[in-house]
């Protein structure tokens, strides 16, 4: 028998006949990195006993998409602004110029960052898709974060010379060349950190990507059995371009390719066939359904720029595998359920769909699924020991009635007060243990600093921050009365 921990807690939300479950007065017992014994009480010795008896202890986040060598750096630079001609896609507009003016130290200060602003808001296992892999891993390891690791790929990049339409410039040859390199960082990976680090592959978008490509990483993906992740369905200029290539959706075209399947996870899918921004017939929805393909569904990156899923409900009531991701900056799961919930709502204009629990589930049981990972995302015996303590006695927790409503409709990020990832704490009172939160904010801070005055370099016309991205308010004039 291994080291074992008893955790009493207040409220803990169990997993009990294929649901979660709210077991009051709770008592989990861990040996090791998994839990053993979860009920009412709890027989046979322990090595240790903790008191969380004014807590409520759920499984860790799985967050499906996020991008964490570079997230941290749009804060305060791509809200309130966007163009009407790329349907207020910050894509093709803003995003080359942040890219050109990143460089390598920049993206492991995003990354190092972005350990602590994850674990401090619920993430406990993360899906990456960057261009830093081997660092991702280090600084997750290092951290204690569960971590599938991707260095993204593709066969060419989209780019804008004139601001008002995209354009494509092609590089096969590199693509293929990147997807060898992606291949050699998951096998860099198997069985890193005693399991908790692995890889996966991510060629970039769909219409960034040849079939060629795409038909090779689905091969790859099926015999390494690691995740496959693709951005697709993310943009109006997307959807349009691979309408005119191949007069089919995106989603349609992926799964002509035979791209789709239970591995697959598109990262947003939104503009499917019949949302009111593209008004295209057709049933996109039917297609992830029923070939198993997952959707990381990031909603706070999309709200912030006027568009939504349309809608959350219907997704869920199709039986597609949702999950949650960030995607970019707040990097926060808290959020990320939140504006899951609100978002559906207001889509379908109804107060009963897109419920806490379908949410909470996203974050949790879709993620877990989509990683062939039935031992995450749920508190039952057998499974990892990943795992959050909330305060239930904090101002925004009480009065608590439904412990899950409350966490998903008014919990905040001080209300987390403890995270585990694999039976070992990461985070307690709120301090993550293996991070100096307060080094990294300003070491962020300085890199910040430092890109602004770059970005005129990477932007089609020259244009300098301030000229992408407005103030909010001009500088205070001493000079004026």
């Amino acid at each position: 028998m291994g080291h074992r921990i008893r955790l009493d807690a207040g409220i803990v939300i169990a997993f009990q006949l294929g649901s979660h479950a709210v077991l009051h007065d709770g008592v989990v017992v861990l040996e090791d990195d998994r839990v053993v014994h979860v009920g009412p009480t709890a027989d046979g010795p322990v090595d240790e006993t903790i008191d969380l008896r004014d807590r409520l202890l759920t499984p860790g986040f799985i967050n499906t998409h996020t991008h964490l060598s570079g997230s941290p750096l749009d804060k305060s630079l791509i809200e309130d602004v966007g163009k009407r001609q790329f349907q207020y896609s910050a894509l093709p507009d803003m995003l080359p110029a942040r890219a050109a003016a990143n460089d390598r130290t920049m993206m492991e200060a995003c990354v190092e960052y972005s350990m602590v602003e994850l674990l401090r808001t619920g993430t406990t296992t993360v899906m990456e898709i960057g261009g830093i892999g081997d660092f991702v891993a280090d600084a997750a390891e290092r951290t204690g974060l569960r971590a599938y690791v991707a260095d993204g790929y593709r066969s060419g990049h989209w780019y804008s010379d004139d601001g008002r339409s995209v354009r494509y410039e092609w590089d096969e040859a590199q693509g293929m060349r990147d997807f060898e390199a992606a291949l050699a960082l998951v096998e860099r990976l198997r069985g890193r950190a005693d399991g908790r680090i692995q890889g996966f592959l991510s060629p970039a978008q769909v219409d960034t990507c040849t079939e060629e490509l795409l038909r090779a990483s689905k091969q790859a993906a099926r015999e390494l059995q690691v995740p496959l992740a693709l951005h697709a369905s993310q943009s109006v200029f997307e959807f349009d371009e691979m309408m005119r290539r191949h007069a089919l959706t995106p989603i349609e075209w992926l799964d002509r390719i035979g791209f789709l399947g239970e591995w697959t996870i598109l990262g947003h899918a939104l503009l499917t066939a019949g949302h009111s921004w593209v008004q295209f017939a057709g049933d996109d929805l039917r297609l992830l359904a029923e070939s198993g393909t997952a959707v990381a569904h990031c909603p706070w990156v999309f709200a912030r720029r006027g568009v939504m899923m349309e809608s959350f409900a219907d997704y869920v009531a199709r039986g597609i595998t949702m999950t949650l991701g960030t995607d970019t900056a707040v990097q926060s799961m808290i959020e990320a359920l939140r504006w899951a919930a609100v978002m559906g709502k207001l889509s379908k204009r109804q107060s009963d769909v897109s419920t806490a629990r379908d949410v909470f589930d996203a974050a949790t049981l879709g993620g877990a699924r989509l990683l062939h990972r039935p031992d995450l995302g749920r508190i039952a015996p057998g499974c990892k020991a990943d795992l959050l303590a909330w305060n239930l006695r904090s101002l925004f927790m009480v009065p608590l009635r439904d412990p899950i409503r409350n966490l998903v409709y008014s919990a905040q990020a001080e209300d987390l007060l403890d995270a585990m990832v694999d039976g070992r704490w990461v985070m307690r009172e709120r301090v993550v243990l293996n991070a100096d939160e307060r080094a990294v904010a300003d070491r962020l801070q300085r890199e910040g600093e430092r890109m602004w005055p770059r970005m005129h370099v990477g932007d089609w016309a020259g244009r300098d921050v301030d000229e992408m991205s407005p103030l909010t308010y001009p500088a205070f004039d001493p000079g004026v009365g």
